[in-house]
């Protein structure tokens, strides 16, 4: 389904993020979990992606399993590095193919052992060039859908790593917008003020497309650890390691103070009108079907017609 039509049902929309398994355990796991994250219906779920080699091919293939094998509506990520244009076309080509409806365009990092890449070589260098591309691709009526994918970018509201000036910051964003995007995901942040901040400089920056949050939960000292590499940059506020700390590194407990301190986000988040959260599960349900659970939210759908508290 297009990003616009999903919007357009959902008033706040609930979504997840997975990555390509790339052993046959962890595929397993992965679907078992998948299922059990199904039952939320959440509005739409992405696939991460990772420039060249298998982890393109498995980005596909999982892609296109959840496209036919489940009822979960998947987005996946596509990158501009190692990539030539006609790289570009042939996954957008599979994917119009497979009747999917949106893509998140990313400039993307240089995988490990290819950190030497010539990015001269690569046909786009920056998001937004992507996203004009994938609009170009839309007008050519390649897809489905006469509107083509739906298109998303993303977001920093703790700042870009590469981008220390934030006004810039901002006008790099604009331009993604201005080249063709439907709407923006937020990279995960701690601090709901981050978000609000960043929210209020593209309403500024007369950015007007929606702005859906990213939120991951810590569930151990050690993912912890992992999310500081994974999105750099990332701030963790003194109240939540105040938490942690009073936890002495016991890992149930860490794991229930990251659970509460995530659905405390989200509850201010939904309080201030956000437009959807996006949970980044690292392939696990757990976390994500507590936060529901710890905000009364039985499904995603039973948003769309909620019923009246009596009282």
């Amino acid at each position: 389904m297009h990003i616009r039509d999903i919007f357009a049902q959902h008033h706040t929309t609930f979504s997840f993020e997975f990555f390509p398994p790339k052993t046959p355990e962890a595929a397993e796991t992965l679907y078992e979990n998948m299922a059990e994250l199904e039952s939320l219906k959440p509005s739409f779920v992405s696939v991460t992606y990772g420039a060249g080699g298998s982890t393109r091919e498995l980005t596909r293939d999982l892609v296109v399993r959840v496209k036919t094998r489940t009822r979960l509506d998947p987005m996946p990520h596509l990158t501009c590095v190692c990539h030539s244009e006609s790289d570009i076309r042939s996954i957008l080509e599979q994917y119009a193919s497979a009747g999917i409806g949106n893509i998140l365009a990313l400039g993307g990092d240089l995988p490990k052992n290819a950190a030497d890449w010539d990015r001269s070589k690569d046909a786009f260098r920056y998001a937004a060039d992507l996203v004009r591309y994938i609009k170009k691709f839309n007008d050519e009526r390649k897809h489905p859908d006469p509107r083509g994918f739906g298109i998303c970018v993303a977001g920093f509201p703790e700042g870009h790593p590469a981008t220390p000036n934030r006004v810039k910051e901002m006008d790099y964003l604009k331009a993604k917008v201005d080249a063709g995007a439907d709407w923006i995901c937020t990279q995960l942040f701690f601090d709901n003020n981050d978000f609000y901040d960043f929210r209020d400089r593209c309403d500024l920056a007369g950015i007007k497309v929606p702005i859906v949050a990213g939120i991951m939960p810590v569930t151990s000292m050690k993912g912890m650890a992992a999310m500081a590499e994974m999105a750099a940059g990332a701030r963790f506020p003194a109240a939540l390691l105040r938490r942690l700390n009073r936890t002495g590194g016991d890992p149930e407990m860490v794991r229930r103070v990251g659970i509460q301190y995530a659905t405390e986000q989200c509850e201010g988040l939904l309080e201030h009108g956000v437009r959807g959260i996006h949970f980044y599960t690292l392939n696990k349900s757990t976390a994500t079907r507590e936060i529901f659970l710890n905000l009364g939210v039985k499904d995603t759908l039973s948003l769309l017609h909620p019923k009246p508290v009596m009282g």
